[in-house]
């Protein structure tokens, strides 16, 4: 029993630091983490978002730091996504189906990273308020009801309107997460959730992995190597959201 809790930190601190090297809460990797290990289903969703809070503002403020946060494409996402992102946390479905249509569609940003060219700064086109609000809108409720931070949904959106580069995509992602895991977190508490002990232990952890990826990350990761990061990243993603339960 000891050996399985040391493997799953261990586990929780890759995963921490690498959804964090790219601006990510890693809320689909803790749920498949915990799922593999047996937590109870009644405390993950709520354990992944408390997770999301500590790793992406850990990794906000390193991408922040770094210069790489653009507040005038981060704001109509936020401000759409929060209110739906409390509504979708208080709402309880069946979110099977969509999980599955989730990890189809993630692999299609997986071969773009792959096998496209990064964006050249002189190709960024200006970004679209209504667009962003509707976009916004529709990740905040998809997180709430999944219990992610809609990160791993809005970097690759991000850069295939060519909106922004890598680690601008990060820095706008980990603010992004972080404001709707709180908005998820309030539906579920009103709707109610069981606290588990471990999850002082689990955000200990996670912050720890968060620091590391998000130095990495931010300041001294190429952006050659967090495209190729933020690829295995939306492919474990995928994978467990077609092939396993969490």
């Amino acid at each position: 029993m000891e050996d399985s809790f040391i493997l799953f930190y261990f586990l929780l601190f890759i995963v921490a630091f690498l959804y964090a090297s790219v601006g990510h809460g890693g809320a689909s990797g803790y749920l498949a983490l915990m799922a593999i290990f047996a937590v109870s289903p009644a405390v993950m969703k709520p354990t992944a978002l408390l997770l999301n809070l500590f790793v992406s503002s850990t990794s906000f403020i390193q991408f922040y730091r770094g210069g790489h946060f653009k507040w005038k494409i981060f704001w109509p996402f936020a401000l759409a996504s929060i209110p739906l992102s409390f509504v979708g946390g208080m709402m309880a479905i069946e979110s099977a189906v969509y999980k599955k249509i989730l990890g189809v569609l993630l692999l299609i940003p997986v071969f773009r990273f792959l096998f496209f060219s990064n964006t050249n700064p002189k190709d960024f086109k200006p970004s679209n308020i209504p667009l962003s609000l509707f976009v916004g809108g529709i990740i905040g409720l998809l997180s709430g009801m999944i219990g992610i931070g809609g990160g791993i949904i809005l970097s690759p959106v991000l850069l295939l309107l060519k909106w922004t580069g890598q680690k601008q995509a990060a820095a706008i992602s980990a603010a992004f997460i972080f404001v709707n895991s709180v908005a998820g977190l309030g539906g579920q508490l009103i709707k109610g959730f069981d606290f588990n002990a471990h999850m002082l232990g689990y955000v200990a952890v996670a912050f720890l992995g968060g620091i590391c990826g998000a130095y990495f990350g931010a300041l001294k990761f190429p952006q050659t190597v967090l495209k190729n990061i933020l690829a295995c990243v939306l492919a474990l993603a995928a994978y467990k959201l077609l092939f396993t339960h969490a």
